[in-house]
């Protein structure tokens, strides 16, 4: 796991970056879920809606809302897709995206229609690590502070 302005950000996760959204390929499926900098800047989650597996969604549209004591927002879908799990255990325990946001904290998992254009414009990788730090510096976000 990198550390990128004290922010936990595996290097072999798909971010979109401007959302604070992951995702990672699983043979045919894409987990989706909110990155360490979301769960930094929304503090702690005490509530998520999901939306109903059997769902398609386009890239950007809301897979989940989140809400913390001091933010109210979506988890927008990196890929368009249709959403054939989500994770009810945020619904009991939605502090799992605060402890846990790239394991237990998982938000849906999507069959992807099209993951070779959908992801084309996803930050991966050393490169897109540095991305995100471009972004995160420009913005003036650091995790823990």
């Amino acid at each position: 796991m990198a550390l990128v302005n004290k922010c936990n950000l595996p290097d072999d996760l798909y971010y979109l970056v401007e959302k604070h959204v992951w995702a990672r390929p699983e043979g045919d499926l894409v987990t989706i879920g909110m990155t360490d900098v979301a769960q930094n800047l929304a503090k702690t989650i005490i509530s998520v809606t999901l939306k109903a597996a059997g769902k398609s969604v386009m890239k950007g549209r809301n897979v989940a809302t989140v809400e913390s004591g001091k933010w109210v927002g979506p988890v927008p879908a990196p890929v368009a897709g249709e959403i054939v799990e989500v994770n009810q255990n945020l619904v009991g325990t939605p502090s799992l995206v605060n402890s846990d946001p790239y394991g237990d904290g998982w938000v849906a998992k999507l069959r992807p229609s099209d993951w070779d254009t959908d992801s084309a414009d996803l930050a991966t990788g050393a490169d897109g690590l540095a991305r995100y730090q471009q972004f995160l510096d420009t913005e003036g976000i650091a995790c823990g502070e």
